[in-house]
C-alpha cells in the first residue's frame, strides 16, 4: 500500500510518498481501507516535531479518516470486515490503510458523505466537547470566536449558532466573512483591517462577551480575553499562530474569567463511550440538515504535502479532505 511517510521532522515538501508493507490488527485493533482523511493544523504541527505527541519515525500525519473496515483484531467484535466507519487515531491517516484501536471508531451513519465522515470529527468534536462540556454555553449567550473561518472556527460558528448562543466571528479578509456569515455569524470582525477592541465594545457595549473561542493564539488573545464580562470563559483551542500568548493573571482576577484548557484527544481518550455519544450526536445534526461543514478543497494522496502546505498558509477556508481509493 502507499503513504505519505515523515521520516524526519521538517516541513510537509519533505514528506516522501512510498510503499509500505500492509498493516496487520493487534489485539484489540483494526486495520481500516482509507477512503477520505481530512487536514488539519495538528498534522502540520506533528511533522514538524511541534505536537505534545511526537511518534516514532517513520510515520504518517493524519488524526482522522473515514472508509471500511478491511480486518479486525481479537478482541474486537463491534465490526467486522466490510463496515464503513470513522476513526480518529491521531496519525497514520495519509494512507491507503491504517491501523486503528478499536475504541477510536465508530460506525459511520448511513447517507453520510465520505469526504464529511473523513473530515468532521477533529474539528467539531473538539468544538462540541468545548462549547458542551467545558463552556457549558447556553443559549442567549454572546461568543467570540477567533480565526473564524477555519476548520475549527468555522466549526464554533456552527455549533455556537446551533446552541442558540449570539456568534461574533473573527476573522482576516472579508471573503473569510462572508464564509462566516453563511454559517451562521450574527455579527462580523475583520481584525485585519480594524480595532478588535472597539468592535467588540460597539457590538456588546459594556457587557462584553461571555465566551472567547480562540484556536489562533497570537496578537489578539489578550484583547479577546480583556474583553470578556464578569465570569467570562475563555477556551484555550490551540496556537495556530505559532505563538503562545502570555497574559497578566490579574485579568481572571478582576471580573472572575475563567481560563478553560481545550485537550480533546485526552478527553476523548479518557471518556471514550462520551466521546462516542457526542461524535454520533453531531454526525446526526449533518445528517439532518443542521450542520454543513463547508469543505472548500480536495486533494489526491499524492498532493497531501500540498494540502498541509496550503492550510499553513491559510488559503483553505473549513477543511481541506484527502481522498484515497475513491
Amino acid at each position: 500500500m502507499k503513504a505519505l511517510l515523515c521520516r524526519a521532522w521538517g516541513e510537509p515538501e519533505t514528506l516522501v510518498l512510498e510503499d509500505v508493507p500492509t498493516p496487520t490488527p493487534g489485539k484489540g485493533q483494526l486495520v481500516v481501507s482509507v477512503r477520505a482523511c481530512g487536514v488539519n493544523f495538528p498534522d502540520a504541527l506533528i511533522v514538524q516535531g511541534k505536537y505534545q505527541v511526537k511518534p516514532e519515525f517513520p510515520f504518517s500525519p493524519g488524526a482522522e479518516c473515514a472508509g471500511v473496515v478491511k480486518e479486525v483484531g481479537e478482541g474486537v467484535n463491534a465490526f467486522k470486515p466490510g463496515d464503513a466507519v470513522i476513526a480518529f487515531p491521531g496519525h497514520g491517516g495519509y494512507a491507503e490503510e491504517v491501523r486503528v484501536d478499536a475504541d477510536k471508531v465508530v460506525p459511520m451513519p448511513p447517507g453520510l458523505e465520505v469526504k464529511v465522515a473523513g473530515s468532521f470529527v477533529i474539528t467539531y468534536a473538539t468544538t462540541h466537547h468545548a462549547l458542551k462540556d467545558v463552556a457549558r454555553l447556553r443559549q442567549g449567550e454572546t461568543m467570540l470566536v477567533l480565526g473564524a473561518a477555519g476548520g475549527t472556527g468555522l466549526s464554533a460558528v456552527e455549533l455556537g449558532s446551533l446552541a442558540g448562543a449570539q456568534v461574533i466571528a473573527a476573522a482576516s479578509s472579508e471573503d473569510k466573512l462572508a464564509t462566516c456569515k453563511r454559517a451562521g455569524a450574527a455579527h462580523l470582525i475583520n481584525y485585519e483591517k480594524g480595532d478588535l477592541r472597539e468592535a467588540l465594545r460597539a457590538i456588546t457595549g459594556a457587557k462584553g462577551v461571555d465566551v472567547v473561542y480562540d484556536p489562533v493564539g497570537g496578537r489578539h488573545a489578550e484583547t479577546a480575553l480583556r474583553n470578556t464580562g464578569w465570569q467570562g470563559r475563555y477556551l484555550v483551542i490551540g496556537f495556530a499562530a505559532g505563538d503562545i500568548p502570555r497574559v497578566p493573571l490579574n485579568l481572571a482576577l478582576l471580573m472572575e474569567r475563567k481560563i478553560l484548557g481545550v485537550y480533546w484527544g485526552e478527553w476523548s481518550r479518557r471518556n471514550p463511550e462520551a466521546n462516542r455519544a457526542n461524535v454520533m450526536e453531531l454526525a446526526g445534526w449533518m445528517l439532518s440538515g443542521r450542520l454543513k461543514p463547508y469543505i472548500s478543497a480536495t486533494y489526491p494522496l499524492e498532493r497531501a504535502a500540498q494540502a498541509l502546505r496550503d492550510l499553513i498558509e491559510r488559503r483553505v477556508q473549513g477543511k481541506a479532505v484527502i481522498l484515497t481509493g475513491l
